[in-house]
């Protein structure tokens, strides 16, 4: 039984903080003069990396491999405050091109800690962004888990000045089990000022998850890397859905669509259009019908760093 319909889940792909990135690398490099280094992955997608490093963009993973004096683009994830420190002293030519929602996770850390709190950080283990957020305590108590097995395993008393922040990208539903243990361990915690999973994330969760309700399978256009893509496919799986996370087209697998009626399309924040049209392009050459799957409209943006809007002015004079 050959597809019959693909749906293409609105919203998708680039969110504002990634769009907002990846600009203020492609403008970062056409304004400036001397080599661009990007520390860390702009953002998690091999498509997006390749495509800046053949315009001349350098991606380091270490801030000593940046000359000093150099300009460097700091990655959408957040870097920790020791990096920012570093760039100064070695005077380098900071562009920061840190998420906003990211960002306002670091401003909640350093205010709970400021306040004399002690805070868990609800993420995965080892990921730029959790790194970042959990250096702003240094000296300071922040403990990271993962899992509701390990907020039962956690043995830190009983403080009376206890909170709990999230990495952005996080499952809605994993995240709720998680936060629902720590207050059933920590009746004292409080939540952050406002939700830190971000806007684009729920709202692509939610999309997928309404997408995969009406679809026998569901392709997810993202890096094995990215989080909140790897989030997605999770999403789908949970509501009954065949789904993978591929990298682009060429990776879709014929036994997928044995038995398969309808197709949903979606993509992670960190995924350029591009490769979703590249799926689209391969029903689409099967006659297969193609919809437009409509959760909710997104019409966030974000200003360009500032520093870049500095740097901008600096080549103009």
């Amino acid at each position: 039984m050959p597809v019959k319909k693909v749906l293409l889940a609105t919203p998708r792909g680039f969110c504002a903080g990634v769009a907002r990135a990846v600009k203020a690398v492609h403008d970062t490099l056409e304004i400036s003069d001397s080599p661009v280094y990007v520390k860390h992955e702009i953002v998690h997608n091999r498509y997006v990396v390749e495509d800046i490093g053949k315009k001349g963009a350098i991606t380091i993973e270490k801030l000593s491999d940046v000359p000093d004096g150099a300009v460097v683009v700091f990655s959408a994830h957040g870097s920790p405050p020791e990096h920012y420190r570093e760039a100064e002293r070695r005077k380098l030519r900071l562009i920061d091109a840190t998420c906003p929602l990211v960002t306002k996770v670091h401003l909640e850390a350093k205010k709970f800690l400021k306040e004399g709190y002690e805070i868990i950080y609800i993420g995965h283990k080892g990921h730029i962004e959790g790194i970042g957020v959990l250096a702003e305590g240094e000296e300071k108590r922040m403990i990271q888990v993962e899992t509701v097995g390990d907020v039962e395993s956690l043995e830190i008393g009983s403080p009376s000045k206890l909170a709990y922040l999230t990495q952005t990208t996080l499952s809605l539903t994993d995240t709720k089990e998680v936060i629902g243990a720590l207050r059933a361990k920590y009746p004292q915690i409080i939540a952050p000022p406002l939700e830190d999973i971000c806007y684009a994330t729920t709202n692509r969760q939610t999309a997928v998850k309404e997408l995969a309700r009406v679809c026998d399978l569901v392709l997810i256009l993202g890096s094995h890397s990215s989080s909140n893509s790897t989030r997605l496919m999770e999403t789908a799986r949970d509501e009954g859905a065949l789904s993978f996370l591929i990298d682009d087209v060429s990776h879709i697998q014929e036994k997928w669509l044995e038995g398969v009626e309808t197709v949903g399309i979606s993509a992670g924040a960190s995924a350029p259009e591009k490769l979703v049209q590249g799926v689209v392009e391969f029903f689409s050459k099967r006659n297969v019908e193609i919809s437009d799957f409509i959760s909710t409209v997104e019409n966030m943006t974000f200003a360009e760093p500032l520093e870049l809007k500095n740097l901008r002015k600096e080549r103009t004079l």
